[in-house]
């Protein structure tokens, strides 16, 4: 099986307060266990996570290898006060403050950076993302601080301009990034950035009664869409379901995703090893090939 690329082990699939607090006061090591032990069952070796503010994920990294499992973590997410992200990470209001956040994850040891560059995606409306991104210069700015500390960076983020901005900043992988237009997709094919596009925090919640299946559908219809002239463009495509997010089961979502693809895309010869390159590249850029601190 593919490597789930996109993962928070501290989340449940269902109730993020709930995980919140089963952690909250000290880190539950028996979930984090039967997380691992469902992606044990299904062949997933590989995991990066997307980081908490709870330590969580650095714990899981500690143990994961006695399950076969290759694990990363940027120990927790950075934000920009103000803006979306405060649910997985810690926040800063200068650019002195973010370096000192990346200080701090290089201190623990963590595997990379990860930045919160704009909002989520409004499923009771096509088209809207919450709050307001990142502004270009601060994209180009947090990419470049963590690149001059060695470290790759993972970097959240949705809508065309937003994506655009952070391709051309050298982001090493996009994350989500819903609402792409050509001249996005084609920025993400001349950078080579990693595209993890999530796809099953959209499929998995048509018909839960949750949110309008007609929105949905068209979101879902959308991704599906630019995930195609993506990968008829060229983009590096890898496999990350954001496990952990509300109806996607830690194990059970990498599979959901990879069903995604093979939806859209059909079950091909090729999809499987453009997959498999684009694991490849996440592998070396966030777990061992990090470039030389100085």
């Amino acid at each position: 099986m593919y490597g789930e690329c996109h993962a928070h082990i501290f989340m449940n699939g269902y109730h993020y307060r709930k995980a919140v607090e089963l952690h909250k006061n000290h880190i539950n090591e028996q979930n984090i266990r039967e997380w691992f032990t469902e992606y044990e069952k299904r062949g997933v070796a590989f995991i990066r996570d997307g980081g908490d503010a709870l330590g969580v994920s650095a714990y899981a990294r500690q143990i994961a290898g006695e399950y076969g499992i290759t694990y990363c973590t940027p120990l927790f997410a950075i934000h920009k006060n103000g803006h979306y992200g405060g649910i997985v990470g810690v926040g800063f209001d200068t650019m002195r403050e973010y370096r000192g956040l990346v200080a701090e994850v290089k201190r623990r040891k963590g595997d990379f950076i990860k930045i919160m560059a704009a909002g989520i995606m409004d499923f009771n409306q096509f088209g809207v993302v919450t709050g307001e991104p990142l502004e270009q210069g601060e994209i180009r700015e947090m990419i470049h601080i963590a690149h001059e500390e060695g470290f790759a960076v993972m970097v959240h983020v949705n809508t065309a301009q937003a994506v655009r901005d952070a391709a051309f900043a050298g982001a090493d992988s996009i994350e989500h990034g819903n609402y792409l237009d050509r001249d996005c997709i084609q920025a993400l094919a001349d950078s080579r950035t990693v595209w993890v596009p999530t796809l099953s925090t959209i499929r998995n919640l048509i018909g839960c009664g949750r949110f309008p299946d007609e929105k949905l559908k068209k979101i879902y219809n959308s991704a599906a869409e630019n995930l195609r002239r993506a990968y008829d463009t060229g983009v590096m495509l890898a496999l990350g379901s954001d496990a952990g997010a509300y109806r996607v089961p830690h194990g059970q979502g990498i599979e959901d995703e990879f069903a995604a693809f093979k939806e859209i895309l059909g079950d091909s010869k090729e999809l499987r090893e453009r997959l498999e390159q684009g694991e490849a590249r996440i592998r070396e850029k966030f777990v061992y090939g990090r470039r030389k601190t100085k």
